[in-house]
């Protein structure tokens, strides 16, 4: 057992409703005595979740009538509902929200990270893309070593080698220009009372921390969350960062400007560039550069025993929506459709037949999809990979039994010759889910890439401790440019590009009518596809709520192994996949799921994964 003592240290007086720090404090304190875990390592090195797991405690349902927020953290939680409270909507709520997280959950997104934004305005959804690109001096070459080959993977992350130009704060700024009710200033008043007066820290961020080893390398990173013994903050310490909170004045007075030029600009290239080990190519003129995309959703029809759904995701360069539509596609072609429970789980016959949908899944992904600036859609479109004739084809090497090899599909002619991108770690992030009082509604899932990115803070006040991680998203690419034959990755290095990512915020419609019935998402890397799947399977297969659908016990596979939620399934199920030809791993699975579901009456239904501290607060 793991005990917890707060500090001595006095918290500060805080002007947030009273019972979501209550809330914050009671989760850390029962977490104490759980089970903790660092990052569970693949052969390769590189992590097969992004983040440790903490504890697996409690949530309850939660139902509320006009508004709410689903967001990683209490204190996020409460910031985006004091936005709906003043009268703000989706996006407002979404914006401080994520403001919160950059300081209480650094290790999962911030603002030196991206992220993908799904909004409905009541008329229509608009994918707001937000993602980091490749500097202008990165070419394919940039993770080979001297000898050409590919470096190891942590090698790779830390340092300024990974980092690319940093999108969220230029994606919400568009998106609040179109969408936003409240003044952009006013959504950074929580965030910079909180790092200027300080946060408890909870455990979830205490077990992380403890297990983190690259961080405590960087001067103003190990200053801020570590002890002078270099053992990270008690749970309960009240953290304060006063170089965020000078940063989120800026940015609340000078808009995105303030962070893509001038002092804050000067700051991020200079620690990028200067690494003193693994330095990288950013320079002033590609934060300068960046401009946020607003895209087409992917959506596609679903139906289900009891709904014929619209189901809305994000396009590429994000592989979530294709995947999770694909997977959902050809499960519906199998004897297993919708995922049967039996004794409230999934059996081994249906869990075999959704991993060998997934690995077709997963093959194309590897194959065809890349930003869509760079690369052309098999066919023509990226729905060709949705197609009703192309799924019926695909479905067909579904068999009782584990298929031999899953080679990707063709769902129509490419103007160029893709090899297969290599598996390769993936990870992420943070999700938030709102509806608002206005009828609008989002789900945006974002990142820093892998737990504390790069493992590079950013100072802008040298007399002030404390600043913003940078993300890794560049390991997002093919480390491999080409393959032994020199057929290009679609998903390579080229400068400017955008790398493939699996973050799935969606949006689920009744497609009759019209209706948002449904907003979520989640963390945990290439597995944000599962986890996403899982609950819209549980919630309008099996008739479950959305806290019970995002309860089940977690499962997937990314192309090779069948990895199964440690301690949550009977021996009996892991036997029978062995069987039919699986290699089964059974490890923690720590995802963290936010989902809104419309109920009975138009009330909302919130459910937040037990697996981290994640809320719904509303109204």
């Amino acid at each position: 057992m793991k005990k917890c003592t707060f500090a001595a240290r006095p918290l500060p007086r805080w002007r947030s409703t009273g019972h979501v720090l209550a809330i914050f404090l009671a989760t850390a304190m029962a977490a104490c005595s759980a089970p903790l875990s660092a990052p569970v390592t693949l052969d390769t090195g590189a992590p097969l979740q992004p983040e440790g797991s903490s504890a697996i405690g409690r949530s309850a349902e939660t139902r509320w009538q006009r508004q709410a927020v689903a967001a990683a953290h209490p204190l996020a939680a409460e910031a985006g509902l004091r936005m709906l409270r003043a009268g703000g909507g989706a996006i407002d709520a979404a914006i401080a929200a994520q403001m919160v997280l950059t300081l209480v959950e650094p290790q999962s997104s911030g603002i030196g990270g991206g992220a993908f934004l799904l909004h409905h305005d009541g008329q229509r959804v608009r994918a707001y893309d937000g993602r980091e690109t490749a500097p202008a001096a990165a070419g394919p070459d940039l993770f080979l070593d001297a000898e050409g080959k590919p470096m190891t993977f942590m090698g790779a992350v830390v340092g300024g080698r990974s980092v690319g130009v940093p999108g969220v704060i230029a994606m919400l700024a568009l998106a609040h220009r179109d969408h936003g009710r409240l003044p952009w200033a006013s959504l950074f008043e929580p965030a910079i009372r909180l790092a200027t007066d300080g946060y408890p820290v909870g455990q979830r961020l205490h077990t992380l921390l403890a297990a983190e080893t690259a961080l405590k390398k960087d001067p103003a990173a190990s200053r801020l969350f570590y002890r002078a013994d270099g053992q990270p903050h008690p749970v309960g310490h009240v953290l304060r960062n006063p170089d965020l909170a000078q940063v989120f004045r800026l940015l609340a007075t000078q808009g995105a400007d303030g962070f893509y030029s001038g002092p804050v600009a000067q700051a991020v290239v200079a620690a990028v560039s200067g690494h003193p080990d693994n330095p990288g190519p950013m320079t002033l003129g590609d934060l300068a550069g960046y401009r946020p995309k607003v895209r087409e959703a992917l959506c596609h029809e679903h139906d289900t025993p009891v709904r014929r759904l619209r189901l809305c995701g994000f396009p590429p360069p994000s592989s979530g929506a294709l995947a999770i539509g694909q997977i959902l596609g050809l499960l519906a072609r199998t004897p297993q459709a919708g995922l049967p429970l039996e004794d409230g789980q999934p059996s081994a016959a249906a869990l075999h037949a959704y991993v060998e949908a997934a690995r077709l899944a997963f093959a194309d992904r590897a194959q065809y999809v890349a930003d869509p600036d760079f690369v052309p859609a098999p066919g023509g479109r990226w729905t060709r990979l949705l197609a009703p004739d192309y799924l019926d084809r695909r479905a067909r090497v579904i068999g009782p039994d584990r298929a031999p090899s899953v080679p990707p599909g063709d769902p129509g002619p490419s103007p160029v010759v893709w090899a297969p991108m290599p598996e390769q770690a993936e990870y992420g992030t943070s999700h938030l889910s709102v509806v608002d009082a206005h009828g609008h509604a989002l789900a945006m899932t974002t990142t820093i890439e892998a737990g504390f990115g790069a493992r590079l803070m950013v100072r802008t006040h040298p007399a002030l401790e404390g600043g913003f991680l940078l993300n890794n998203q560049l390991t997002d690419f093919s480390f491999s440019p080409a393959d032994a034959q020199g057929r290009p990755v679609a998903n390579r290095v080229e400068p400017g590009k955008r790398p493939r990512s699996s973050m799935s915020p969606t949006l689920v419609f009744d497609r009759d009518s019209g209706q948002l019935l449904m907003s979520l998402g989640s963390p945990g890397g290439a597995f944000i596809v599962h986890f996403t799947a899982k609950t819209l399977l549980g919630t309008w297969h099996q008739g479950l709520t959305p806290q019970q659908a995002i309860d089940l016990p977690n499962f997937g596979t990314t192309g090779g192994p069948v990895v199964l939620e440690a301690a949550r399934f009977p021996a009996a199920t892991a036997q029978a996949l062995e069987q039919r030809g699986h290699t089964v791993q059974q490890l923690p699975m720590p995802s963290g799921l936010q989902a809104l579901q419309r109920g009975p009456g138009g009330m909302w239904l919130g459910g937040a994964d037990p697996r981290r501290e994640g809320v719904v607060l509303g109204d």
